[in-house]
C-alpha cells in the first residue's frame, strides 16, 4: 500500500544526495556525492521520507503534490557557516579605498572597518536592522542557502550585542532560512576601550557572556584572534570562560598572520576555526588532532584583492574536513551567493567541484552543529533541496556569477520563481 506523502519531486536527472558517514567528510570522501541518476525525493511534514530511483520511490508513495524537476540537477540546500548579515549600513567607500591601495588594517586604524559598522549599528533600531537583513536572507535563499550561521559583533556593548542577537532570533522566526546564532562580542576592541583592553575583556567575561548565556541568545562564542585585536592569551581567557558557560567555540584564526589561532582552536576543541589564510603546518596538525573543522572564506580574499588564499589542499591532505562559507559582511565580503564561493574555491583553493559542494553542504552543516539535520538528502533530514538549471555539480562553479537555482525548497516548501512542470494533484 503506497504511503501518503505531501510531496514528491520527480524527473531529477542527477541527484547529489551526499549520503554517507554520519560525520564530516575528509580526504577522498569529499568527492563522493552519492549520486542517484533518474531520481525522485518524497517529503512528508517537511522531512525526506524517501530518496532514490524515481520508479522505486514512486511505487512507495501517494503524493498530494508533484514537482516535475524537468531533468534538473538536485542537491542539498547550502549551509553557510560563517556570516555577519545583521548590520546597519554598507561600506562601499572602503571598497574604493582598498582598490586605491589601502590595506584592511590601515582602513581599520583610520576609523573604518569594524569600527565603522559599530558606530552605525549602535544608532540603528531593531526594526531597521531586521528590515535591512530580510532582503539579504531572501538573496541567500534564492541562491540555494537554506541554513546559515549569523554572528553578532557590531555592537560591542552589552545593550547593542543583545540587540543584535535579538534581531537574529527574530529573523530566524520570521524567515524560512534557519539561523544559528553566534556571540562575537570579541570582534574588535571598542574605541572607548582602546587603551584599556583588559577592562573590556572583563566586561565580556563578567557581564556579556553570562547575560547571553542566561537568555540563550547564542549557541556559539567566536573571537577575532589577530595581533591588532585579541592575542592568544586574550583569546584563551575569553573562550575558556565561554566554554564554562556552555557555549560551543569558534575562532577567526590566522587570517592576517600565523599567530597560533589554529593551534588554540585545536587545544580548546573548538568546533571550527575560520579564515586560516596564513595557517601554519603546526596549526593544521593541531586542528586535525583537536577535531576542528576549518571553515574557509575565499570570497573574502577575493574581495580584498589578496594574493594569498587559505591552503585548502594542504588541509585536505592532512585529513581535515574542510567547509566553505560566504563571510557575508559589509566590509570584506559583500556577497550572499554560495554558488560564487564554489567558483572561487575551485579556481583559487584548487578544490574540485565535488569537494566544494561537499564543503558547502554536509561539512558546513557539521561546522555549526547541524550535521544530523541538514546538509545531505537523507531519510529523516529536512527537505532542504535545490533544483539547478545545470547538468551536474561541475557546471555551477564553471558558469560563474549567475544564479543557477531554479527552485529552492526549505522544509519541503518551494521558494523563488515558479517554473514549468509544477503540478498539483
Amino acid at each position: 500500500m503506497p504511503e501518503p506523502v505531501d510531496l514528491i519531486i520527480t524527473n531529477i536527472s542527477r541527484c547529489a544526495t551526499l549520503r554517507g558517514a554520519k560525520r564530516p567528510r575528509t580526504g577522498a570522501e569529499l568527492e563522493r556525492l552519492s549520486i542517484v541518476k533518474g531520481a525522485a525525493i518524497a517529503v512528508r511534514h517537511g522531512r525526506i521520507v524517501a530518496v532514490g530511483k524515481a520508479r522505486s520511490v514512486s511505487r512507495k508513495v501517494r503524493p498530494k503534490q508533484i514537482i516535475d524537476a524537468g531533468g534538473r540537477f538536485a542537491a542539498p540546500g547550502f549551509v553557510d557557516p560563517h556570516t555577519h548579515i545583521v548590520f546597519a549600513a554598507s561600506r562601499e567607500h572602503e571598497f574604493d579605498m582598498r582598490v586605491r591601495g589601502k590595506s584592511y588594517v590601515e582602513i581599520t586604524r583610520a576609523g573604518g572597518g569594524i569600527h565603522n559598522s559599530v558606530r552605525m549599528l549602535r544608532k540603528a533600531t531593531r526594526r531597521a536592522l531586521q528590515s535591512q537583513a530580510m532582503p539579504r536572507l531572501d538573496r541567500m535563499l534564492s541562491h540555494g542557502t537554506t541554513t546559515a550561521e549569523v554572528k553578532s559583533g557590531y555592537g560591542l556593548t552589552l545593550r547593542d550585542e543583545i540587540k543584535m542577537l535579538e534581531v537574529i532570533r527574530n529573523l530566524g522566526r520570521r524567515h524560512p532560512v534557519d539561523l544559528v546564532p553566534t556571540f562575537l562580542g570579541a570582534h574588535e576592541i571598542p574605541r572607548e576601550y582602546r587603551r584599556k583592553k583588559n577592562r573590556y575583556i572583563e566586561l565580556l567575561i563578567n557581564e556579556m557572556l553570562p547575560r547571553v548565556a542566561s537568555r540563550r541568545l547564542a549557541e556559539f562564542c567566536d573571537i577575532f584572534t589577530e595581533a591588532h585585536v585579541y592575542n592568544i592569551k586574550d583569546s584563551r581567557r575569553i573562550l575558556t570562560a565561554a566554554r564554562d558557560l556552555g557555549f560551543k567555540l569558534k575562532l577567526h584564526a590566522d587570517e592576517i598572520k600565523a599567530m597560533g589561532g589554529a593551534e588554540l582552536a585545536g587545544e580548546l576543541g573548538a568546533v571550527s576555526a575560520d579564515h586560516l589564510v596564513m595557517v601554519s603546518p603546526r596549526g593544521i596538525r593541531a586542528m586535525a588532532k583537536g577535531g576542528v573543522i576549518p571553515v574557509l572564506l575565499p570570497a573574502t580574499s577575493f574581495a580584498l584583492g589578496a594574493k594569498a588564499y587559505a591552503p585548502a589542499r594542504k588541509m585536505i591532505e592532512a585529513g581535515l574536513p574542510v567547509a566553505l562559507a560566504t563571510d557575508c559582511n559589509p566590509g570584506t565580503s559583500m556577497t550572499e551567493n554560495m554558488q560564487f564561493v564554489l567558483s572561487i574555491a575551485c579556481t583559487q583553493l584548487r578544490m574540485t567541484p565535488a569537494e566544494a559542494l561537499t564543503a558547502a553542504t554536509i561539512n558546513a552543516a557539521y561546522a555549526i552543529g547541524r550535521g544530523d539535520r541538514v546538509g545531505s538528502l537523507d531519510i529523516g533530514k529536512a527537505a532542504d533541496i535545490v533544483l539547478y538549471d545545470a547538468p551536474d555539480e561541475r557546471y555551477i562553479p564553471y558558469h560563474m556569477g549567475v544564479n543557477h537555482a531554479a527552485c529552492v525548497l526549505k522544509n519541503g516548501k518551494a521558494h523563488g520563481v515558479p517554473y514549468a512542470g509544477h503540478t498539483l494533484l
